[in-house]
This record gives C-alpha cells, structure tokens and sequence, in this order.
C-alpha cells in the first residue's frame, strides 16, 4: 500500500472483535464503533502522508506566536509537576522515565528535573529538537516507538501524556511499552476519554475528535486493553490539566466547533485578560490512568471461590467436578472458604489439602457468604475470578461461556442469568409453591429497584454466577457478610464502570427443606440496607 493511501482495518484494535459499524462521521473522517468492547476508532485510518503534513512545526498550539508559547509553556509544565505529583504518590518518586510521544519535552524537562534520568521518543522532528535543547542529560530519539533501538526491561517508568489516541494500533503500542519497562515498572496515560463530560455533551462535534486522533478510549476500553497487555492493579482518576481560559479559547479557534466556537468567542469577550490567562486545574476531557507491568501468561489463571458452609450433601460432588474441570487455554486455582462447619463439610475439603489446584481457608466461625467469599477474593492471585457455591443449583458446564467474553478481551465482568425457557426458573420449589411464589415475586422487585438505582437494566442481578477479571477489585473494599455481599459487590463494579453482560446459565433451585439458606425476612432488610449505603457512599 502506497504512503498515501488511507489504511482500511478489519478488525477492532482492542478486542480483535470484527462487527464494527459505521458510528458517526466527523471532519475528514469515519467513526466506527466495536459492539463486542465499545471501543471508538477512525476507520479508515488517515495515511503516513497526511499524518506527516498534520505534525508539522506548526502542531503545536503557540508555535508562531512567541507570547502563546511562553504561556502554553507555563500550563504545560504545570500539568507535566502534577503528573510526577501522581507518580510520586503511586510509589515512582525517581528512576528512568521514558515518554513517547514527548512533544516540545516540557514532561523531560521537568521530570529531569526531580531526578528522573529520562529518554523521549517523539514523530515531529521540529519538536524533538526543542524537547532535546531543553535537556541536560536526557536523550530525545526521532521516530516511534517500535522502531526505536530501547532495551527490555530498562525503565521504571513509561509516560504517555496525549499520544496513545495518535496510535495505530494500541495494542501492539502497549505491548513494547510492556517489554521496556522494568518488572513491576509503572505505566501513567493521559488520554481523551468517551467517558468526560464534554464528550457526552457535545457528542460528534467533541473538540477531540480529530483527523490525527485514531483512537478513542472510555476507561472500560482502556483497561480492557492494559488487562490484554500485562498490565495490572489499575487506578483511573479524571484527567486534570493546568489549562487557562485563553488556551482553551485559543484550542476552540484552532480546531473548531459548530455552535461552541462562537460561544467561547463570546464568553472570552467578556472576561478580563487577566483572568483569562488565570492557570486552572480542570478535567475536562481526559482520564489519567496508572498501572504497573504484571505477567503476561500464554495461559490467563482461572480463580474458582467456593465458600462452604453445611453442605455435606453436596460439597463432594461440587469439588471432585472442579478438581476434573478442564478448561481449553487456563489454568485453574480453586480457593475453598470453609466455615467451620457442624455437618460434617470441613473433614470432605480437608481431603483435598495436598491436591495441587486446592488452596484451603479453614474460618475458625461461620460469619456468613458474605465474609467467606470475600476471604476467598483476598487469597485469589488469578487473571479471572469466579463465584461458585458449594450446592448443586449451578452447572459448571457454562463456565467455558462465561469465561469466553473475558478471555477474548470484550467484557470485564459477566453474570450467568438464571432466566430461561419461561416460568419462575429461579425459585421452582416443586414441594414449597407458596416459598416460589414469594420469593419470585420478591425477586422482581429488588431487580427492578436496583436497575433504577444504578442505572442498568439487568435480569438477574443477584446471581451467584459472577465472574470478573480480577484487577476490576483494584483499590475496592468490601464488608457485607451475609447475601447482602451479592448486592455490595454488583453495585461497587457498576460504579467503578463495568457495565455486566448477561448470558443464559442452567440453574437448578434447591427449597429450603434442601437447605437453601436465605432468612425471608431478615436478608431482604439487609439487601435494602447495602443498597441505600454503598450506591452513594465513597469508592
């Protein structure tokens, strides 16, 4: 294909996913969106040639006015201090600092300037020599990424301020990014994010949206991708930036937008010149991400909880299934929570003590699902995380369906429905009817009471089907004992932003003749109650 011939992908650049459907068009270019991982790209992508007319000496805002560039200098070197400020707070105070796609260098030079030892990586020559005169000791190279000459493992730390929606393909971007930094390095992108405020209101006509930006990231995309990569223990904040009234007016001008240009023309107007050159931290359209270089595994680890609590009837059956369990592409851990059981349950999984895919937690008390699942989510050291209970009422045939979206990088968190094939599938108490019918009925009602408070519309929300990549747990805490644990952890995943796919599970309800162990009155009182608390309280 010739230099400047539009470059036509097949593919989703995170997912690998192929159903991606014309979205919406913008200036000189086609949106796509992928419906497996909702990831936004230009597709085709604009040529080597027009890219290199883009980045010429006069990319940068205040590139011919030496009054701007004096000013964008100041903001930027300000936002570059408060990138470091995050480092230094995530425990990467000092080392070797590498940024691609450096820019005039104003992140080197205030990096070197805390004692970084820093090399840049930049595509427009014209910038490169500006961020190179600005260096005492540090290297600017010409190029990208991939073709630059960088040691594996020869950084602690990688920068990638506004540069990873110019790439082609971030996942390839990623993976060097991953060979260069250091075991346990450090990882920290600011990008546009479909997620900001000011994505959501000004829709297709988003400032971001441009001919050199071929990628739009929400913070599911992202760190979907960064999961893919090797990159784990994930921490995403809104992207603040050290920005004045001027620039952003000046950014207006250079990239306009119909109705909003005008206004921000007219706003300006009105406001003292001091004022509008007044430095002020925003988040507008940007999302800061840090992760740190974990293993990339030719086969991902499957972490199988199983809180167990008087289940002699069945907890044989359920553990010598999973120690068979054989899963194409994983390897597998089983974590067993026992609670000190009074039927007999401890004496059967103490039988797998010495089986190598069995870890043991052996509770001195029972204090509930709740706190046995999550010593169990303490202990898992997997990729993935699943939910299986120590009964029967769930086939471990669906686990390859509901690990595949995961796998495959589409989904961060999947529920197996209990819904199916009509009827009240979920309580069918062939010999309590009246239970079935209470506890069906009461199931509508707390489905529908938590689809309006978090915004989603799920079926089945309660299911002990869940199963989640299990850096999606980074920086969360958890403290409901009981089933109240079902509802803690479902709303804390929907605010983090995982939005849940549902797929349709076999399900086989037990009555409580059988054992089923839910209370009718006191568990629904304790539901309600880790509603109204963990739908506003802090994250």
């Amino acid at each position: 294909m010739s230099a400047d011939a539009d470059l036509q992908l097949d593919a989703c650049p995170v997912c690998r996913g192929r159903r991606t459907p014309y979205a919406f068009s913008v200036p000189d270019a086609r949106v796509v969106r992928c419906t497996d991982c909702d990831f936004l790209f230009l597709n085709p992508q604009p040529s080597d040639e027009i890219l290199r007319k883009i980045y010429s000496g006069e990319y940068f805002c205040g590139a011919n006015d030496d009054t701007m560039r004096a000013h964008v200098a100041t903001l930027k070197t300000a936002t570059a201090g408060s990138y470091l400020d995050l480092l230094r707070q995530r425990g990467v105070p000092s080392g070797r600092l590498l940024e691609v796609g450096c820019g005039d260098g104003y992140q080197l030079h205030a990096a070197e300037g805390r004692g970084y030892d820093v090399v840049g990586i930049e595509f427009s020559e014209y910038a490169a020599a500006k961020a190179r005169a600005g260096l005492t000791r540090g290297t600017v190279l010409v190029g990208d990424l991939t073709t630059a000459k960088i040691e594996p493992e020869s950084f602690d730390v990688c920068v990638l301020a506004d540069v990873i929606e110019h790439v082609r393909d971030p996942r390839a971007f990623l993976e060097h990014v991953w060979r260069a930094l250091k075991p346990g390095g450090a990882i920290l992108i600011a990008t546009p994010s479909t997620d900001s405020w000011s994505a959501r209101v000004m829709g297709g006509g988003w400032m971001e949206f441009k001919t050199e930006h071929m990628s739009y990231f929400s913070r599911r995309s992202l760190q979907s991708l960064l999961w893919q990569t090797g990159f784990e223990a994930v921490h995403e904040e809104p992207g603040r930036k050290v920005v004045s009234l001027h620039y952003v007016a000046a950014h207006f001008e250079r990239y306009p937008v119909p109705l909003w240009t005008p206004l921000m023309r007219l706003f300006t107007g009105l406001i003292p010149q001091s004022s509008l050159e007044k430095p002020r931290h925003i988040s507008g359209s940007g999302m800061l991400v840090f992760a740190t270089k974990g293993r990339r595994a030719e086969r991902p680890l499957l972490s199988i909880v199983v809180p167990a609590y008087n289940e002699k009837a069945t907890v044989a059956e359920v553990l010598s299934a999973l120690a068979a369990k054989q899963i194409a592409g994983l390897d597998k851990e089983i974590i067993v929570v026992e609670s000190n059981s009074t039927d007999g349950t401890r004496d059967i999984v103490r039988g797998y003590a010495s089986h190598p895919e069995f870890r043991l937690i052996l509770e001195d008390a029972p204090r509930g699902k709740g706190a046995a699942t999550r010593a169990g989510l303490a202990a898992a050291r997997g990729d993935i995380v699943l939910i299986q209970d120590a009964d029967l009422e769930y086939d471990l045939a669906d686990y390859e369906l509901l690990l595949e979206p995961i796998v495959a990088g589409r989904q961060a968190f999947v529920l197996g429905a209990r819904h199916g094939g009509g009827g009240w599938k979920i309580r069918n108490f062939t010999d309590q009817p009246l239970h079935s019918f209470l506890l069906n009925g009461a199931h509508w009602g707390f489905t529908f009471l938590i689809n309006v408070s978090l915004g989603i519309w799920l079926r089945d929300p309660f299911t002990m089907y869940k199963v989640f990549r299990r850096d999606c747990l980074h920086g969360l805490t958890f403290e409901c004992n009981r089933f109240d644990f079902d509802w803690e952890l479902l709303i804390k995943l929907v605010r983090r932003g995982y939005r849940p796919i549902e797929l349709p599970v076999n399900y086989r309800s037990r009555s409580f003749k059988e054992g089923k162990k839910i209370r009718m009155i006191r568990d629904p009182l304790t539901w309600i109650a880790a509603l109204l608390k963990h739908r506003v309280s802090r994250l």
